[in-house]
């Protein structure tokens, strides 16, 4: 079973700010609490992506037992808690207790300088 972002517990409404644009830091992974909706946003090439911050293998944050879960290279995330792996682009499980698995992405746009939950136009 695949979750979306909105069937966790908390989900933030449709146009929350989640945070400013320039916070977000190139080549790492910033983890946001959007009340105690926790959320993890990465700049991938011009691209930013917003994920739940909750492994689909036991729903830990990814991001428990150590903050640095971004591969050197910047394409795979991994939990720190049993090292499943997934796609930075995508959320796609790429090994480990993430195959067959992926994180739940948060729909996300730019305007005026922040990160918003929703799709441009909301």
């Amino acid at each position: 079973m695949k979750l979306g972002w909105q069937d966790f517990p908390g989900a933030p409404p449709l146009g929350k700010v989640i945070c400013a644009v320039s916070d977000i830091p190139r080549g790492s992974v910033l983890a946001v609490l959007l009340g105690e909706y926790p959320v993890l946003v990465l700049s991938v090439g011009a691209q930013i992506n917003v994920f739940v911050n909750a492994c689909p293998h036991h729903f830990l944050p990814l991001d428990q037992r150590s903050k640095c879960i971004l591969s050197t290279d910047g394409r795979r995330l991994m939990c720190s808690n049993h090292l499943a792996e997934f796609n930075s682009s995508d959320g796609q499980g790429v090994t480990g207790f993430g195959i067959g698995t992926c994180l739940a992405a948060v729909p996300s746009h730019q305007k005026d300088g922040l990160l918003i939950v929703g799709d441009a136009g909301v």
